[in-house]
């Protein structure tokens, strides 16, 4: 059995299918991580969703901020960006089989040395800690009165963690760390607005995976969200976010040997 680790798909279905026969994954005997970020933007997230969510127990997803994006428009809560790709979600008779399902998968994930994310960590949290907060996100997702969650997770501030805030903000605050920064102060004060290259980072901020003495970083942490960073390994990070739904290249590693599969995007 091999575990494989795809990064942002964001609708291009056609590179997933060309990707996944190059690794001729079997999900009767692999499995499959994908690091957030199934849909929007590309050709084709009605697809990656019946497939994904077809595969079972082959496919371990976590949410990314394009996933909760689509559950926040369908509930009334979000709206429609320009380009937003989402209508044939909506649209589609089998919707609310999807958009249930999606609510129920994770915002974190760990299994032995590797954990995955779609975003990042704080450097104050540990993988113990990573799990059960982002439970208590995935837990209030998966209540009847969701819509309700969602109004109260829209926002930037505040950009730091407290171990004692509650409510909507701490449940923001979650959320946001884990599905939508890069960087943030040695401190953990985050940068929500930075989607540029290593080399143009603010001062006083790093990359969250290079603050020093970060509580995870005994663990080798799966990633994407990051597309201009490009594929990035280092001994306890892999970022696979290299930017398909931009023309890049879709990207998969196999995890016991960290062997890199990519393809062309159009």
């Amino acid at each position: 059995m091999a575990i494989y680790a795809i990064g942002d798909l964001q609708g291009c279905f056609t590179a997933f299918q060309r990707l996944i026969a190059l690794i001729r994954f079997d999900p009767t005997q692999d499995k499959l991580w994908l690091a957030g970020d199934l849909v929007n933007r590309g050709p084709d997230s009605l697809a990656i969703l019946r497939y994904v969510k077809q595969a079972g127990d082959a496919v371990q997803i976590v949410l990314g901020n394009h996933d909760l994006h689509l559950l926040m428009v369908a509930a009334g809560i979000g709206r429609n960006h320009p380009s937003d790709t989402l209508q044939p979600i909506l649209n589609a008779p089998d919707r609310e089989e999807l958009l249930h399902w999606l609510r129920q998968q994770k915002l974190f994930h760990s299994e032995g040395p590797y954990a995955m994310v779609h975003a990042g960590l704080l450097p104050s949290w540990s993988i113990a800690q990573a799990v059960q907060l982002s439970a208590e996100v995935e837990n209030a997702l998966r209540q009847d009165g969701y819509p309700e969650i969602f109004s109260g997770i829209y926002g930037n501030e505040p950009d730091y963690w407290f171990d004692d805030w509650s409510g909507f903000i701490r449940l923001r605050v979650i959320v946001n760390a884990m599905t939508r920064m890069r960087i943030c102060t040695a401190d953990g004060k985050m940068n929500l607005y930075f989607k540029g290259a290593l080399s143009t980072i603010p001062s006083d901020y790093l990359p969250w995976f290079r603050v020093p003495h970060r509580a995870s970083e005994q663990h080798t942490i799966v990633c994407g969200h990051w597309s201009a960073l490009g594929l990035h390994l280092s001994d306890h990070v892999i970022a696979l976010d290299s930017g398909c739904v931009w023309g890049g290249q879709l990207t998969a590693i196999r995890l016991e040997d960290r062997k890199i599969f990519q393809i062309p995007c159009e």
